[in-house]
């Protein structure tokens, strides 16, 4: 008796309820799945919109530029500030400091974490 004839006699039965036994668990799991899913209806009827919002890739570029500018620019007024007033490298580490978190709070604005800035009663506009 060779090995594989061993597996195939194993397989045959076992193997066919098993398959049936999962094809239903899926079947029932996409029905419950598309109970829980909102309805589709807005993203494929106007296609033509989509080519006027900003890509991913597009947006990725955006949110990283807008990082590194923060902290170069941060790492370039410390380094002025240390030039001119002797503070070697104290003013470089906080306006490096202080270049990164603006660096974040863009990228958050950017991506809609954050919103604009409020006015004093907590509501925008007057």
């Amino acid at each position: 008796m060779n090995g594989n004839d061993a597996g195939d006699e194993r397989g045959t039965g076992p193997r066919s309820s098993a398959d049936s036994d999962l094809s239903a668990r899926l079947k029932s799991l996409e029905g419950k799945l598309d109970q829980k899913r909102p309805p589709a209806s807005g993203r494929d009827e106007h296609p033509e919109r989509s080519s006027s919002d900003p890509s991913a890739m597009g947006r990725a570029f955006r949110m990283s530029a807008e990082f590194v500018a923060g902290v170069v620019a941060g790492g370039m007024l410390g380094w002025l500030c240390d030039r001119w007033l002797g503070t070697r490298p104290w003013g470089l580490i906080v306006f490096l400091m202080l270049g990164f978190a603006a660096g974040v709070y863009n990228v958050m604005r950017a991506s809609g974490f954050a919103g604009p800035p409020s006015g004093k009663d907590g509501r925008t506009g007057s």
